[in-house]
Protein backbone atom coordinates (compact mmCIF):
# COMPACT_ATOMS: atom_id res chain seq x y z
CA UNK A 1 0.00 0.00 0.00
CA UNK A 2 1.62 3.35 -0.79
CA UNK A 3 1.19 6.44 1.15
CA UNK A 4 -2.06 7.99 -0.93
CA UNK A 5 -4.22 4.86 0.23
CA UNK A 6 -2.92 4.88 3.55
CA UNK A 7 -3.39 8.53 3.98
CA UNK A 8 -7.55 8.20 2.08
CA UNK A 9 -8.43 5.38 4.28
CA UNK A 10 -7.12 6.74 7.64
CA UNK A 11 -8.89 10.20 6.91
CA UNK A 12 -12.42 8.26 5.66
CA UNK A 13 -11.72 6.00 8.77
CA UNK A 14 -11.69 9.32 11.07
CA UNK A 15 -14.57 10.83 9.45
CA UNK A 16 -16.28 7.23 9.89
CA UNK A 17 -15.44 6.91 13.01
CA UNK A 18 -16.23 10.39 14.73
CA UNK A 19 -19.73 10.80 12.99
CA UNK A 20 -20.49 7.36 14.94
CA UNK A 21 -19.24 8.71 18.30
CA UNK A 22 -21.05 12.16 18.03
CA UNK A 23 -24.12 9.86 17.07
CA UNK A 24 -23.75 7.61 19.91
CA UNK A 25 -21.72 9.66 22.75
CA UNK A 26 -21.04 12.97 22.00
CA UNK A 27 -21.64 15.96 19.77
CA UNK A 28 -18.42 16.80 20.27
CA UNK A 29 -16.94 14.42 18.48
CA UNK A 30 -17.51 16.14 15.26
CA UNK A 31 -14.51 18.49 16.10
CA UNK A 32 -12.82 15.50 14.93
CA UNK A 33 -14.88 15.53 11.45
CA UNK A 34 -14.11 19.34 10.78
CA UNK A 35 -10.48 18.42 11.59
CA UNK A 36 -10.29 15.93 9.38
CA UNK A 37 -11.97 17.57 6.46
CA UNK A 38 -9.98 20.97 6.94
CA UNK A 39 -6.61 18.57 6.82
CA UNK A 40 -7.78 17.54 3.37
CA UNK A 41 -8.99 20.59 2.06
CA UNK A 42 -5.41 22.32 2.89
CA UNK A 43 -3.42 19.33 2.18
CA UNK A 44 -5.20 19.64 -1.64
CA UNK A 45 -4.13 23.09 -1.71
CA UNK A 46 -0.52 22.98 -0.39
CA UNK A 47 0.63 19.27 -1.08
CA UNK A 48 1.31 19.06 2.66
CA UNK A 49 0.07 16.58 4.64
CA UNK A 50 1.82 15.50 8.12
CA UNK A 51 0.69 12.18 8.01
CA UNK A 52 2.32 11.73 4.40
CA UNK A 53 5.77 12.80 5.95
CA UNK A 54 5.29 10.45 8.84
CA UNK A 55 4.71 7.39 6.85
CA UNK A 56 7.30 8.86 4.58
CA UNK A 57 10.28 8.44 7.78
CA UNK A 58 8.64 4.84 8.47
CA UNK A 59 9.71 4.18 4.97
CA UNK A 60 5.78 3.54 3.32
CA UNK A 61 6.32 3.72 -0.63
CA UNK A 62 5.46 7.20 -1.92
CA UNK A 63 2.12 7.95 -3.76
CA UNK A 64 1.72 10.11 -6.41
CA UNK A 65 -0.45 13.00 -4.82
CA UNK A 66 1.85 12.83 -2.12
CA UNK A 67 5.82 13.07 -3.19
CA UNK A 68 7.60 14.67 -0.27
Amino acid sequence: MNIDRFVMRFAGSMVVASVLLAHYVSPMWLWLTLFVGLNLLQASFTGFCPLAKLLRKVGVKPGSAFPL
